[in-house]
């Protein structure tokens, strides 16, 4: 995959997120996450089931969607 960071900044961040503890790095990581989830339930259309919603979201988050029977 391409990158348009260089080494040195990459490397740079790297040491930056390395000096946070574990649990901010999680708790940055789970906030990212919300802030994503967010960002994919304002772009679903209004009026979906919420069978269809759930679907949509994984989709969206995980790039496939569920085996039919998942929710049975």
């Amino acid at each position: 995959m391409p990158k348009d960071t260089t080494r040195e900044m990459d490397s740079l961040q790297n040491e930056l997120w390395m000096k946070r503890t574990p649990q901010e790095r999680a708790r940055f990581a789970a906030e990212m996450f919300a802030t994503s989830r967010g960002i994919v339930l304002a772009s679903l259309p209004y009026g979906l089931s919420e069978r269809e919603l759930q679907d949509e979201v994984f989709f969206r988050t995980y790039g496939y969607h569920l085996p039919a029977d998942f929710f049975e």
